[in-house]
């Protein structure tokens, strides 16, 4: 997606809801230590810093919300966004993304409303 110009905000419904989804999935089925396997190697740089720190901003959050280890890669310093990604596209919900974002997405430059990690 990144290859064919698509839009970051895409990305982030295509890529991370469906990682989302894919790791409540295993979580539910198979339980906290395979679901937390998931995010035990390092992904590939995605040749974009704000994608790769959202990834990393993901995994710490679902290892605190979850109660496992995060992993060591997601705590490199490369792993911050520059220049930092509002995942929407709509700049009126700047502001509120900054305020509703979770810690381990601010910290990284990576800035989401609060229903971003919503699933239905």
């Amino acid at each position: 997606m990144l290859g064919g110009g698509e839009r970051l905000s895409r990305l982030w419904r295509y890529v991370f809801a469906q990682l989302l989804d894919d790791y409540t999935s295993v979580l539910n089925h198979a339980g906290t230590p395979a679901a937390a396997r998931m995010w035990s190697r390092v992904p590939r740089s995605t040749g974009d810093g704000r994608v790769d720190a959202a990834f990393a901003a993901m995994a710490e959050y679902l290892a605190r919300r979850d109660g496992w280890t995060v992993p060591s890669w997601a705590r490199l310093p490369e792993r911050e966004a520059w220049p930092w990604w509002f995942v929407t596209d709509l700049r009126g919900l700047h502001p509120q993304a900054l305020v509703e974002s979770p810690s381990s997405f601010r910290r990284r430059g990576v800035f989401i409303t609060s229903g971003a990690l919503d699933r239905a």
